[in-house]
């Protein structure tokens, strides 16, 4: 089983990213046998995984384990999953509000690592006020360009906020992408789900929808593998 493989096994377990996945490969545990056969005191000797995540882990695999030996065993006794009358009777193997990895898109390289630029220019991204919005309660606090001939701020004068300038903005590519990396599509009606990318594009239900339609909307979407943004998945 190749590299890739492992990681993206270990990447849909909940509480895993691409770091601690690469961080479980790195340390010796590179198939989920040998990490389903890992203790709890392993796994938190590990820097950035704690007891709590450590067990979380560990009870999804034991989980996973217990249902591929029941599906073998229904493949193997197929008459066990037959009533007296001889009809077949429906199994269920998932747990109800049982985890599901959300769907991600298939990004580029290059839009992955700018993804990732992005995020390191948000956290250095200071909230902008207007000029002189700190000192009088009557000025709103939502950004306006200064274009007064006396502004300190305009003239930057060191000790006043931060002004908006192109050092903050995102990278081009990326420009305008949800945090997730889709595109966000908003829409209203199921019929608008059929001219969605799935692979590039997520949806977010408009505000006026009802909760009727809404739950038609995120029926459809699941069917189509189509990401709603504004849903609890």
């Amino acid at each position: 089983m190749t590299k890739e493989t492992v990681l993206k096994e270990f990447e849909a377990l909940k509480g895993v990213g691409k770091v601690k996945a690469k961080l479980l490969y790195d340390n010796g545990f590179d198939s989920l046998e040998k990490l389903r056969r890992a203790k709890i005191k392993d796994l938190t000797k590990l820097k950035g995984i704690s007891e709590k995540n450590a067990k979380e882990i560990l009870d999804q695999l034991k989980e996973k384990k217990e249902k591929t030996t029941k599906k073998t065993a229904e493949i193997q006794h197929p008459e066990d999953s037959k009533d007296k009358k001889g009809e077949t009777v429906e199994i269920v193997d998932q747990k109800e509000g049982a985890y599901h990895p959300k769907i991600k898109p298939q990004l580029s390289k290059n839009q992955q690592e700018q993804l990732v630029i992005r995020r390191q220019i948000k956290k250095r991204t200071p909230y902008f006020l207007r000029d002189e919005a700190f000192r009088y309660k009557r000025i709103p606090k939502n950004w306006r360009r200064p274009s007064g001939f006396t502004s300190k701020l305009r003239i930057n004068l060191k000790y006043r906020p931060s002004k908006v300038h192109v050092g903050f903005r995102a990278p081009k590519l990326v420009r305008g992408l949800h945090a997730s990396g889709f595109e966000e599509v908003m829409i209203h009606t199921v019929k608008e789900l059929e001219r969605i990318d799935p692979k590039k594009q997520a949806v977010r239900i408009g505000g006026t929808v009802g909760t009727k339609k809404r739950l038609e909307i995120a029926k459809r979407a699941g069917e189509l593998s189509i990401r709603v943004l504004n849903m609890r998945e």
